[in-house]
């Protein structure tokens, strides 16, 4: 691990050192922390699935779209603002970096408000759009109003968390949401079995428990990090910043949701499948993000190194970077693919009770044939998060759009006809055609920057 004199010893610079060993030391504290992010949902959904029954538990899963649109957008809006903060870092320019972390505040905060005045306005609309089947309508409802209630939350958690990635922090963030997350474990029991207040109960666990992981990240960052502390003039609001920031924030947050709107067009072709079919891909979702997490760990931390290695004009190592990346994620869906189709069935049983045999057999058909190409969606993960961390946020998001357009043609065109397979298959179908798009993007990007940086790198590989 190296660090740079004079800064604090609490940031990693990714700009130095064995690119292999830097990469999967910044990973692993994330791929734990996206398994508690799971669990935030998770553990609702047990918890749901238990004590209120399989209605309830399709109720909340039927919202694991239109939540994934909305506190996507959040997120990624977050995660792009961080961008320029990675860069600045790798640069060293520090002040600049400052001025981009107050600005990206701002707008964080103007971004969080109007989501939530919107989409509690909307959200009955959008389930009614989405054909929620009446027998669980209002069980959706009443746990997506809150959870749409507590967006400013999700905002504050990401978007410092973000900026503690930017500059080298993946361990910090993660302690705050394994704090947190214990704490929605006790809130969720606290709040259904004790007040048996219904699924929203779930929904104010997740966003109370979210905001304390915020709100502790808030308190470490200006206690122990130097660097970060603004000085005089830097938190000035600079419309010309703002844009800056927002001409790469907004493409990844409108690919976020644009990946969203897919989903949420894939649930509206399950719900219309009725409750049996909802109900196993919302188990069989649930157990797919968790194995997917460390796929998505890696995709952003490549996101953080080619943005330290932009400023720092290393185009050697962000090339060797990724190459090394895409080797970790081949070995890793190997793994999956394997657990899966062997364990897949036992899995089920987190969420779904043994007896109800029909559904645990469509999820495990959900899982197998989905893990057969997490190939591909590392490819994806990677390819993705490496454009958009060397600055270039249009066409990752363009690949989101053609994500978009297959899984739309897949679940208009063939699930009225194939049903259920065809819906098992709309999200691989995706992830094909976004790739082909990202690795044409890849080797046109890559070849440009190399003209660009290699005169100020001295054509020297770090």
């Amino acid at each position: 691990m190296l660090f740079r004199k004079g800064i604090s010893v609490m940031t990693k610079d990714m700009t130095a050192g064995k690119p292999l060993g830097l990469i999967l030391r910044f990973c692993g504290p994330m791929v734990f922390g996206n398994i508690l992010q799971q669990l935030y949902s998770m553990v609702d959904t047990v918890i749901v699935g238990r004590y209120l029954g399989a209605s309830a538990l399709a109720g909340v899963g039927a919202t694991g779209a239109i939540s994934f649109l909305v506190v996507g957008f959040a997120t990624g809006i977050c995660t792009g603002l961080s961008i320029p903060v990675a860069q600045a870092f790798g640069a060293g320019d520090y002040r600049n970096m400052r001025k981009n972390i107050a600005n990206s505040y701002y707008l964080g905060a103007l971004i969080g408000v109007l989501l939530t005045i919107l989409t509690m306005i909307g959200t009955g609309t959008i389930l009614h759009w989405m054909k929620t089947p009446d027998d669980i309508y209002q069980y959706s409802y009443d746990y997506i109003i809150v959870i749409f209630g507590g967006i400013l939350t999700s905002v504050l958690y990401n978007s410092l968390a973000a900026i503690l990635r930017a500059v080298g922090d993946s361990k910090s963030p993660i302690l705050f949401l394994a704090i947190s997350s214990v704490l929605n474990i006790v809130l969720d029991l606290v709040f259904l079995v004790g007040l048996h207040s219904g699924v929203a109960g779930a929904g104010y666990a997740t966003v109370i428990s979210q905001g304390i992981s915020g709100l502790l990240c808030l308190f470490y960052l200006y206690k122990k990090f130097e660097i970060m502390r603004f000085q005089q003039g830097e938190c000035r609001l600079e419309l010309k910043r703002c844009s800056r920031l927002l001409s790469i924030g907004l493409p990844m947050a409108l690919q976020f949701s644009i990946t969203a709107i897919g989903s949420i067009i894939l649930q509206t072709s399950v719900n219309s499948l009725g409750s049996l079919a909802v109900t196993s891909v919302t188990a069989a979702q649930k157990i797919c993000a968790i194995v997917m997490g460390p796929l998505e760990s890696l995709g952003i931390t490549m996101a953080t190194f080619c943005g330290q290695n932009l400023g720092a004009k290393k185009f050697y190592r962000i090339r060797d970077g990724i190459r090394l990346s895409m080797y970790v994620s081949m070995c890793y869906c190997a793994f999956c693919i394997a657990f899966l189709w062997i364990l897949g069935k036992y899995t089920a049983y987190l969420f779904l009770d043994p007896s109800e045999t029909e559904v645990i057999q469509l999820a495990v058909q959900y899982m197998r044939l989905n893990a057969i190409f997490y190939p591909v969606l590392g490819v994806l993960f990677i390819l993705r998060n490496s454009l958009q961390g060397m600055g270039y946020s249009l066409m990752p998001m363009m690949a989101g759009v053609s994500e978009l357009a297959a899984r739309s043609l897949v679940c208009f065109g063939f699930v009225p006809t194939f049903g259920y397979m065809a819906a098992v298959m709309a999200s691989p179908v995706a992830w094909i055609f976004a790739d082909v798009l990202l690795i044409t993007v890849y080797f046109v990007d890559m070849r440009k920057l190399k003209r660009q940086l290699l005169p100020a790198e001295a054509a020297v590989p770090a």
